[in-house]
């Protein structure tokens, strides 16, 4: 199957004082559709960095992005904007439109110059809001919204975008158990039935691996280790994330513990 983003020799970091801070070095990886990807690593292992690069949130220091056959740095803004959409972690400044009127914005990509949403556009909004569950919320105050709900907003938002490809960064961070499970299932749904490439990092490790296809592992030296996710489990690559060598990775529960 053909990748529908992929990446040629890509090196992600950041610019200080004229000099490039490489954090992630000569990344080949893909992505396709009806696939569920999760990136791991440890916290400034590069993986927010990364995710922003891929969407061009933030340019990479060398190599080449592919999105659909084509070059991510010559495609026009709204035309990446109808191919892949993103979820970031930045605070949302939103209090004064209701979740319904946040979540439309999703919609601009495809409607045009005035911005009018067409019946088929007021349907993509409701359909978005009620399969992350907060169709109770729908004209409720974003300032209104907890944490949880916000973070199902912005999900919803991207699905009312429409595009073949979604990414997100912690997207269960401010969830409780019950949501981050349900959020995980939505987006696995998600790649099954709408043929959707997903992407997230995440610190959820054991619902990560009960569901996802694929892995891409950030070792604690920067290294990236790409594969199916019950191979990598059984691999023992699991363990090449964190350097501290009393945390462990135990397959029986499919998350870390310290061990003495």
């Amino acid at each position: 199957m053909a990748a529908i983003l992929e990446t040629q020799d890509l090196t992600v970091g950041y610019r200080q004082g004229g000099n490039d801070i490489a954090i992630l070095r000569d990344l080949n990886l893909s992505l396709q559709r009806g696939r569920l990807v999760v990136l791991l690593g440890a916290n400034g292992a590069g993986k927010s960095t990364l995710l922003r690069a891929l969407t061009c949130a933030a340019p990479p220091l060398s190599g080449t992005i592919m999105l659909d056959g084509r070059s991510l740095a010559d495609i026009p803004q709204l035309q990446r904007a109808r191919l892949i959409g993103l979820v970031s972690t930045d605070r949302i400044q939103a209090g004064a439109l209701t979740l319904y009127e946040l979540v439309a914005l999703g919609r601009q990509p495809h409607t045009g110059f005035l911005g009018r949403l067409s019946e088929s556009d007021h349907e993509a909004v409701k359909q978005a809001i009620d399969d992350v569950g907060i169709a109770h919320k729908a004209q409720s105050y974003v300032a209104e919204l907890s944490d949880g709900e916000r973070q199902k907003a912005m999900i919803a938002r991207a699905l009312a975008q429409a595009t073949p490809v979604i990414v997100l960064d912690e997207p269960t961070a401010f969830l409780d158990v019950a949501s981050r499970i349900e959020t995980m299932h939505l987006l696995h749904q998600l790649t099954r039935e709408r043929d959707k490439a997903v992407l997230l990092s995440s610190h959820d490790v054991s619902q990560a691996l009960l569901l996802a296809d694929e892995l891409w592992l950030i070792t604690h030296d920067r290294r990236m280790i790409v594969g199916n996710t019950k191979e990598l489990i059984e691999s023992g690559a699991m363990n090449q994330i964190f350097a501290n060598r009393q945390v462990t990775f135990n397959p029986d529960i499919l998350d870390y513990q310290y061990t003495e």
